[in-house]
């Protein structure tokens, strides 16, 4: 198998992965978002950061430790950092969306709030799946003469060997 088929096979993993977190963490958000709405007196774009700050932080440690897991851990403060930064765009991004559909356009029933927050989500989400892959959860360097890296459950192809004939 050549190596762009490995690669491509990399990077669906990855989308695979990336997705089963932030699906997880979409539960979350809109769990905690209608939890917040329908228990609280606070108004719909407040609900909605605070839905987002629980699913950041439940999706920092989905990417961490399950996505991203085989990526660069030797600098975590600047990871943390730039993680928390991207992850405040997405939340003006996904909130925006939110506040634009609501007060923009006064579409405010609770149905209406789901919808525009799931596609704040979904907008947001291709933000932030570019900016942690490219930015805060980096590949490792490859050093040179190493060969390319081996995904877990994937076997390893051995290099050849001159067998010596006895």
């Amino acid at each position: 198998m050549g190596h762009g088929a490995s690669r491509l096979r990399r990077i669906v993993r990855e989308v695979a992965k990336f997705g089963a977190v932030g699906g997880a963490g979409v539960l979350v958000n809109l769990a905690v978002f209608n939890l917040v709405r329908h228990t609280t007196d606070l108004q719909v774009v407040r609900a909605s950061v605070i839905a987002t700050v629980v699913a950041i932080v439940f999706n920092y440690v989905g990417f961490r430790y399950f996505t991203y897991r085989d990526r660069d851990k030797s600098r975590r403060t600047r990871e943390m950092t730039l993680f928390l930064l991207f992850s405040a765009v997405g939340l003006v991004i996904e909130n925006g969306v939110l506040y634009a559909a609501t007060y923009g356009f006064g579409w405010n029933t609770p149905l209406q709030n789901n919808v525009f927050k799931f596609l704040g989500i979904g907008v947001a989400t291709l933000f932030r799946f570019w900016s942690y892959r490219s930015w805060v959860f980096r590949a490792l360097p490859a050093r040179e003469g190493d060969p390319a890296p081996v995904l877990r459950n994937e076997p390893a192809v051995p290099p050849k060997t001159k067998q010596r004939v006895p």
